[in-house]
């Protein structure tokens, strides 16, 4: 059986090229991949190093670097999807221009973790593993920052902050909208 060939939509030439589907990677994102890639497949365990690589390379795991990654490294898509969605770490977007980490462990937590988590969650307009609807800040839980005896703690893109207070929280955030 003949099945006719497909005719182009009104307004598309068919000698235009096919539009670029959101699956598919840019040039550049399939070199930073196989950069990523050929300095770290060498090592044992390479799947952090390399998905650690291509996220400070790229600002995230897009969905479409899963394939690339997983025949890089000899595991199915599934197994790496795994590793990504476990490690709360990796994320599927890039974060904001304000990128705030918030220690959720167990000695900021005791040091009043709980009411700094809704003041930055109502500050910032987003719950964690979000991004503001502005765009502007994105919340992530963190656990542990290594800074228990000065708790509660956070990051402010890539920057340590300790002995929190709502204020302090306040006057951070303020800073970073003013660099």
């Amino acid at each position: 059986m003949t099945h006719p060939a497909p005719q182009p939509r009104a307004g598309v030439s068919s000698s235009s090229p096919p539009p670029k589907r959101d699956t598919e990677l840019s040039p550049e994102m399939s070199a930073q991949i196989q950069a990523a890639l050929q300095a770290h497949a060498h090592k044992p365990g390479p799947a952090l190093p390399v998905l650690h690589a291509v996220q400070e390379a790229l600002g995230c795991i897009p969905p479409q670097a899963i394939e690339p990654l997983a025949r890089g490294l000899g595991l199915s898509r599934a197994e790496l999807h795994g590793v990504v969605e476990f490690y709360p770490y990796f994320r599927r977007e890039p974060a904001a221009a304000v990128h705030v980490e918030l220690c959720r462990a167990e000695a900021c937590q005791a040091m009043g973790g709980a009411a700094l988590a809704a003041h930055a969650r109502e500050r910032l307009g987003c719950d964690f593993k979000q991004t503001s609807a502005d765009g502007r800040y994105t919340l992530d839980p963190v656990f542990c920052l290594g800074l228990c005896a000065q708790s509660p703690a956070m990051m402010v893109n890539g920057e340590p902050h300790a002995r929190l207070t709502t204020q302090r929280f306040d006057d951070i955030i303020a800073a970073q909208e003013h660099s």
